[in-house]
């Protein structure tokens, strides 16, 4: 990993819908403009992982922010990965109106910054937050999305396929009972329907969560490589 100088800071963003949200954000420090990168959180919120993804986009010489999805209801939330229950509130209180509001503004604030680079930003999520790439690449103008094993894209958001304005890259664990392969299928079959640009990365021997290593399903090798292909992806045309 390239040994670069890093500012790491909490910042505050104002949301349409009146409440305010925090976020993380981590950027080289100097004073140059960057590509902008969007980290959407798994279910267990902007917590350590979701910082060291932060940083480690931050010193490949990305501007990034992780935004705090469930600010209107448990603002800092960082959850426990071995108790999926007490994460479940937080995402049923999650509406697509309030996710499109979040993206949005999380997506402004890059745009205003002077260190990122106008019409170059990019996101990527990982679990619920890879969901949330998916509707922000419909949502946003985005360059690149990425999305690690991103649950309920199929079959509630699969009508948004025709509005994805950028390329998108897929993680996939078939080991993952969490997201089966006919929802994996019906993912790729939907952009391939609208003539959308993706590609499609599976891991036979890795299971939900493979990226995270606090968690009990890290794979390693899987990580490494997905690592690898996506900051090709993101570098490319």
């Amino acid at each position: 990993m390239p040994d670069i100088s890093l500012i790491q800071q909490k910042t505050s963003l104002q949301v349409s819908d009146g409440t305010k949200m925090d976020a993380y954000v981590a950027r080289p420090d100097d004073q140059n403009a960057h590509p902008g990168i969007l980290v959407f959180q798994e279910a267990f919120g902007v917590n350590s992982h979701i910082r060291n993804v932060a940083d480690r986009l931050a010193r490949e010489g990305y501007a990034t922010i992780a935004p705090e999805l469930f600010h209107r209801t448990a603002p800092g939330f960082e959850g426990n990965y071995n108790d999926f229950n007490s994460v479940l509130p937080h995402i049923n209180a999650l509406k697509p109106e309030g996710i499109a509001a979040d993206v949005k503004a999380a997506f402004q604030w890059l745009q205003d910054q002077k260190f990122v680079k106008t019409g170059d930003i990019s996101c990527v999520g990982y679990c619920m937050g890879g969901r949330v790439a998916f509707a922000a690449n419909a949502l946003l103008p985005l360059r690149k999305a990425v999305s690690y094993y991103g649950g309920g894209i199929a079959p509630a958001l699969l009508d948004r396929a025709p509005a994805l304005h950028c390329p998108m890259l897929f993680f996939w664990g078939e080991l993952d009972r969490h997201i089966p392969p006919d929802q994996r299928a019906a993912v790729i079959g939907a952009l391939k329907a609208n003539n959308k640009t993706y590609v499609n990365v599976e891991f036979s021997d890795a299971d939900h969560g493979f990226f995270c290593d606090e968690r009990k399903s890290y794979q390693p090798r899987a990580a490494r490589e997905s690592w690898a292909l996506m900051l090709e992806f993101l570098k490319g045309s």
